[in-house]
């Protein structure tokens, strides 16, 4: 059984399922989404952050990297090259300023996961809550771990809840199904042409386990990233509101105004940030595409979550 890198466990998160919850978030994702608030999340790899508004050029970890990957630039800033860098995190404990940080570096037994979750298990009975599993792709992880952990939690009694993009193995759907008490499914759009182009990957795998979970019985939530100039449209959105209608039924919806909180971690990892032009959608805009799902029979509809 491989252990899976985790980037974080958030305690007392109240957005990522019914009540406070613990949601847990494993590194690795097989889809690229050009407005992924958390890019440190995609690679499966350890990855190096470094925030140049933080560094001072000192050089000290230019003298700690055994591997001669740092140099100082003109710009009085430290460049790490990334074909030399290995990630070994040298660097990390010289810098007086601490704008280098190693992600996914942690990894946890199951077991360790569930006595994390149990810390707080008071506040999942008195809310209604429990374990949000998260990423990155839970779904895309080692699926004998992603099992036992969540028949573990079923076991203690903890409400689980698994936000997936839907890229992921069946079976891996097929073996958690049982476990599980509420699917945060993604659906970002409808059309294969611009599903590729913004999310780097077809949808039909997306869209087939999603309609394996409807037809077994599974409680679905579905999450739509609502995106300025991408999807914001009536046309987009009236293509979800059909597919759900015609494959899937009228579960709850939340439709999620793409935020740019999570630009900045673009930068500290040294990608390109392809969202940069993107608008974020009106209140005004929100509300009428609220009102298109409410015009068209679904009666749980809301703005965020």
């Amino acid at each position: 059984m491989k252990l899976p890198a985790v980037i974080n466990v958030q305690k007392f998160s109240v957005h990522d399922g019914h009540g406070i919850r613990t949601s847990i978030f494993f590194k690795g994702c097989l889809l690229s989404c050009w407005w992924c608030h958390n890019p440190e999340s995609q690679s499966f790899d350890r990855e190096l952050m470094f925030d140049p508004g933080k560094c001072t050029g000192c050089g000290l970890c230019v003298k700690a990297c055994p591997h001669d990957a740092v140099t100082v630039g003109e710009d009085g800033h430290a460049h790490t090259s990334k074909g030399t860098c290995v990630t070994c995190g040298a660097c990390l404990d010289w810098c007086p300023n601490e704008c280098r940080e190693i992600v996914g570096t942690q990894r946890y037994a199951v077991d360790e996961l569930v006595q994390k979750a149990l810390e707080d298990q008071q506040f999942y009975e008195r809310s209604g809550g429990g374990v949000t599993l998260s990423g990155g792709e839970c779904m895309i992880q080692d699926s004998d771990f992603m099992e036992e952990l969540c028949r573990k939690l079923h076991f203690e009694g903890i409400d689980i809840a698994i936000d997936t993009c839907g890229y992921a193995p069946l079976g891996t759907y097929r073996r958690l199904l049982p476990y599980v008490d509420t699917w945060l499914y993604d659906i970002k759009m409808i059309d294969e042409e611009r599903h590729i182009k913004y999310i780097g990957r077809s949808n039909d795998v997306v869209l087939r386990n999603l309609e394996f979970l409807a037809h077994n019985g599974a409680s679905l939530n579905i999450r739509i990233p609502t995106i300025g100039t991408v999807n914001d449209d009536d046309e987009s959105m009236l293509a979800i509101i059909e597919y759900l209608k015609s494959h899937v039924g009228m579960p709850p919806v939340n439709l999620l105004p793409y935020h740019t909180t999570g630009s900045s971690k673009y930068t500290r990892l040294g990608r390109p940030y392809l969202a940069r032009d993107l608008q974020v959608p009106s209140e005004e805009r929100m509300e009428h595409l609220k009102d298109l799902f409410l015009q068209h029979g679904f009666d749980n509809v809301q703005i965020g979550g």
